[in-house]
């Protein structure tokens, strides 16, 4: 999912033990109301080009997790209809890969320091699928990564298809170190109907919210390093298909698989 990231499954496993939600949790969850941005996937085709470009093949190293997917820019694999924004995962020989799927980001052309930004998302399922809607800083191109930081306001492994989590990757505190929790639904799951999936992010926190639940909070005092996250960030959409988190798609995983995106919005 991430640049030159070796997350494992049993550390995911951990983190959902050990960090898990607590009933107790009353926080607010929204502060930050004034609507800066929007994409609300109205128009038919291919996303806004304005806002959004493609990661485009394998990247490095599967993009440094193993991942088996070949991205895309084709509408079988991300298209805007119907309302919504469609990232697909397909099961396809293309370009030496056995899979293809889509990552879509606002790099260089929409990069926010501080906010809410949320997106209400019908997610996929299957052993093997990962989705996720997250940020990078926008320095990522000048520095290495972790020193650049990341977000990730959503990850979801298919095959757990009624918990998601929330991570952050800095300097000290990347890939099996991240600082993550998880979120488990009390009812239904996250592939049978939309959720909003959201962060509130100020100067020296960043709160992670589902629906109306804030289920963690994540300041400097939390990160064993530099706290890298009081600079732009842009927003990334993508499913990967297999990799070092959720494992290869078994025979059980059926294909085609989509990820809905109803929005995006942001607010300061």
């Amino acid at each position: 999912m991430k640049k030159n990231i070796t997350k494992n499954l049993f550390l995911y496993i951990v983190f959902s033990t050990f960090f898990a939600c607590n009933s107790d949790e009353k926080q607010t969850v929204v502060t930050k109301t004034n609507l800066v941005m929007s994409d609300e996937f109205d128009t038919n085709g291919a996303p806004n080009s304005s806002l959004w470009s493609y990661n485009i093949g394998t990247g490095s190293g599967g993009w440094g997790n193993n991942e088996l997917q070949y991205y895309t820019d084709r509408p079988d694999n991300v298209v805007v209809e119907d309302g919504m924004l469609k990232i697909t995962a397909k099961s396809e020989s293309y370009m030496g890969s056995n899979y293809t799927s889509a990552r879509i980001l606002t790099k260089a052309k929409y990069e926010k320091k501080y906010g809410r930004i949320e997106a209400r998302i019908k997610l996929p399922w299957g052993k093997g699928i990962w989705p996720a809607f997250w940020m990078l800083g926008a320095n990522s191109d000048t520095v290495v990564w972790p020193q650049c930081g990341e977000i990730d306001i959503m990850e979801y492994l298919g095959n757990n298809p009624t918990r998601v989590f929330g991570t952050v990757h800095g300097p000290g505190y990347a890939g099996g170190q991240s600082i993550s929790k998880g979120y488990t639904l009390p009812n239904g799951r996250f592939d049978t109907d939309f959720h909003v999936f959201g962060i509130e992010w100020d100067e020296n926190y960043i709160n992670y919210y589902i629906d109306d639940v804030l289920y963690n909070q994540i300041t400097p005092a939390d990160v064993p390093g530099e706290w890298v996250f009081n600079q732009p960030f842009y927003i990334i959409l993508n499913i990967a298909v297999g990799g070092n988190l959720p494992g290869s798609p078994n025979s059980e995983t059926t294909f085609p698989q989509t990820m809905l995106v109803d929005y995006i919005r942001v607010y300061e």
